[in-house]
């Protein structure tokens, strides 16, 4: 399954002007985080992207965008009805077509030269299938995520078979619904903010929101259930962690995890030294 179109979702209430914050990059160059995340897109060989967005946010991220904003067509979400229905708005863009799909408030640090978006591209497009990435989580953390419960596809490492998707479930939920062997115990695979979807998510999530109406509430993760029972669905370990800029010190980890990648890596390491050696107790 081989995406040429992306869809970044930048509209949630809480989360929109998230990814507008300012970080400095792996070079030392300091830019919004929406453009990382478009620049991570960019290098897994989609240079569609559509963004979602809340209404009358266009100007604001068209000028963080800059130069790279030739490559967006930004696409508004009339009402706060959900992460699925954010996702629904986009069915025109997408078209009949797979596509990548990466949430606006996360950011993405690879532990390799390629980026976690190519990583997941390239493993659905060996796969022909839907892949959702994932990354093995403290049960503290469920509350933020949505998680799968699954087994190894075949005995190959990382790669998943999706039997259930829970939308932030708790760790009694957890406990019994989500058990992938071969976990540390406490630690469930949660979703990296990263999926690459077919064209056939739009009709699940167009069958939600009519159940739904106008009381919303849509989410990603039932569609994606229903994904699985109709077609083979996959998940994936990454090389790379993923940060939630949303969460407290979000976007501090994320800016330290960026440093740390970066060129300088050695100046960042001896300034947090210093910074831990005379900071009070």
């Amino acid at each position: 399954m081989q995406p040429n179109r992306a869809v970044i979702t930048c509209a949630g209430r809480n989360q929109r002007t998230l990814p507008l914050q300012t970080l400095v990059d792996r070079d030392g160059r300091a830019k919004a985080a929406f453009v990382i995340l478009i620049e991570q897109v960019l290098a897994a060989g989609i240079n569609e992207v559509g963004v979602v967005i809340h209404p009358g946010d266009e100007t604001a991220y068209r000028s963080a965008a800059g130069a790279l904003a030739r490559n967006l067509v930004f696409i508004e979400q009339p009402a706060p009805l959900g992460y699925g229905h954010a996702v629904w708005c986009a069915r025109q863009f997408t078209q009949r077509d797979p596509f990548l799909l990466v949430v606006g408030d996360h950011l993405c640090v690879s532990r390799v030269a390629k980026s976690c978006a190519a990583q997941l591209v390239e493993i659905a497009a060996a796969e022909k299938c839907a892949v959702s990435a994932v990354s093995a989580t403290h049960e503290s953390k469920l509350p933020y995520y949505g998680a799968v419960g699954g087994r190894l596809a075949g005995g190959r490492s990382g790669i998943y078979e999706i039997t259930t998707v829970l939308e932030k479930p708790t760790p009694t939920e957890a406990e019994q619904k989500l058990i992938v062997p071969g976990l540390r115990a406490g630690h469930y695979l949660c979703f990296f903010g990263m999926h690459v979807l077919p064209a056939s998510i739009m009709e699940l999530l167009e069958a939600d929101i009519s159940r739904a109406g106008s009381d919303g509430g849509v989410t990603l993760s039932d569609a994606l259930l229903a994904l699985g029972r109709r077609e083979q669905y996959l998940a994936a370990e990454l090389q790379g962690r993923r940060y939630d800029i949303g969460a407290k010190y979000g976007l501090l980890t994320a800016q330290l995890a960026l440093a740390l990648d970066g060129n300088d890596r050695d100046e960042v390491l001896n300034g947090l030294v210093e910074l831990l050696a005379t900071s009070r107790h």
